[in-house]
């Protein structure tokens, strides 16, 4: 009788503790304290954001419902004298990053496939990662200092928009070098040891497979590194004056930016030349924005395609 009461207290007994025990009360004061010092910090952090755009919306909407903010400059015009538009620095400051973007593009991929796929730990990896690492914390105005030295006072070149994009490929190389090194580095080490199995060379390797893997990572980080140096306002300062009128050559003459026209609308106490710094910094939070949109669109598309 005792044998089978303890074989039946063996087998009702559970072979290990269960996996999914009950939370103790001092862990879920833990838990409830770390969730809303952590939703505080959200909140502070978003606060002034808000704010901020909040500020520059409501001052700066005005300008841009003008029927003219958009296709007319503020060529003519006096500073006190209200109408005018902004093409002029918009068509500017698109140009400069036009061409910061042409060259930092290539550059910055560039870079990041030989440090992650050629370098291995060799000494001019090492040294091109702290190369990186020093470029990506120059301040703009040591760039534009650099930029003027070699560019206009060395070489003899005049101040021009393309000097500024030459400034801005220093800011930018290093922000598309970084992030393009960590979305590299993302990929499967098994889709490329697949690929070489299969005898697929390493060049045809990195172009097939672990780029369109991940592009939508690397356009993110692009169009957020070209949205970064198009605020610049530095470099326009040294290398560049402004214009109130159109200019479309990059290699010379001065030439209107949407920075430029709140720098030179900065001490211009009329409520004209508030209404052109607000809407300039609103054109440019608008610009800023369509390009993080379109990284948005273009990393949704690409991987909808991969599937």
């Amino acid at each position: 009788m005792s044998t089978t009461t303890t074989s039946t207290t063996a087998l009702s007994s559970p072979v290990k503790p269960p996996a999914f025990q009950r939370v103790s009360g001092r862990r879920r004061i833990k838990d409830t304290a770390a969730t809303v010092l952590v939703t505080l910090s959200v909140v502070v952090a978003l606060i002034p954001l808000a704010w901020v755009l909040f500020t520059v919306v409501a001052k700066g909407l005005p300008a841009l419902t003008s029927p003219t903010w958009f296709t007319h400059s503020l060529s003519g015009l006096t500073s006190s004298s209200m109408g005018g538009g902004i093409y002029h620095a918009l068509v500017g400051t698109l140009l400069q990053g036009l061409v910061c973007a042409i060259i930092s593009i290539p550059l910055g991929v560039f870079v990041a496939i030989y440090l992650v796929e050629y370098a291995s730990r060799s000494r001019l990896g090492r040294i091109t990662t702290f190369m990186v690492d020093i470029l990506s914390g120059v301040p703009s105005i040591v760039a534009a200092l650099f930029i003027y030295a070699l560019w206009v006072s060395t070489f003899g070149m005049p101040k021009s928009g393309f000097a500024v994009s030459l400034a801005l490929v220093l800011l930018m190389v290093p922000v598309v070098v970084r992030s393009t090194e960590e979305m590299l580095r993302i990929v499967p080490q098994d889709l490329r040891e697949a690929s070489y199995a299969l005898g697929v060379p390493k060049w045809k390797t990195i172009a097939r497979i672990v780029l369109p893997t991940s592009l939508a990572g690397i356009i993110t980080g692009i169009m957020l590194a070209l949205a970064r140096v198009m605020g610049e306002t530095a470099p326009l300062l040294i290398l560049v004056g402004y214009a109130p009128f159109i200019n479309l050559d990059l290699f010379g003459g001065e030439q209107g930016t949407l920075p430029g026209v709140m720098v030179a609308e900065m001490n211009n106490p009329t409520d004209a030349g508030s209404q052109r710094i607000w809407g300039a910094a609103l054109t440019l939070i608008l610009v800023i924005a369509v390009l993080n949109i379109a990284a948005k669109l273009i990393s949704r598309y690409s991987q909808v395609g991969k599937k």
